[in-house]
């Protein structure tokens, strides 16, 4: 008789972002918004789980962790990028990512509660890329930084 195996879920380690922007600075210095961060490219068949660690804004706050997610992502389409389950791990929001158009590079918008009552919101980038068979536009304008350029709807825009 088959007896069923258990099975001890862990989330991968790379896709992991942490949050920035709670690191002390000189006085009398101006904050600058840092740059909006990017998880790894996926395939449009991918269902990934992608991590976002907020630890370095509970800093001192031992015991607080992640207690509500609300999960936004631009563009929304029909067979776009969507979110199939959330999850908390500590001071990690876990989100498992499936779908996307190749050649679109969506942005997820994480607002996180915790449970002394803090809310974070911050947005990461995650580039959908075909890189199963022969989907990849070749011909589709990118930016210096080999981000794929998109119209209003999540159209990638391409030369001639």
């Amino acid at each position: 008789m088959a007896t069923s195996a258990g099975h001890v879920w862990r989330p991968s380690a790379a896709r992991v972002l942490m949050v920035d922007g709670f690191v002390p600075g000189p006085r009398g210095v101006p904050a600058t918004a840092p740059a909006t961060p990017a998880w790894p490219a996926k395939d449009p068949a991918d269902v990934l789980d992608y991590q976002f660690d907020i630890s370095p804004a509970l800093s001192g706050n031992d015991g607080d962790g992640v207690a509500t997610l609300d999960v936004g992502v631009v563009p929304a389409t029909p067979g776009g990028l969507s979110l199939a389950s959330a999850a908390a791990d500590g001071a990690r929001a876990v989100l498992w990512l499936q779908g996307g158009v190749a050649g679109v590079t969506y942005t997820v918008t994480l607002t996180i509660g915790t449970q002394a009552g803090r809310t974070l919101s911050r947005s990461v980038l995650l580039p959908v890329v075909a890189l199963s068979g022969s989907g990849v536009v070749s011909t589709a304008l990118v930016t210096d930084g080999g981000d794929t350029l998109t119209d209003g709807q999540g159209n990638v825009l391409i030369s001639g």
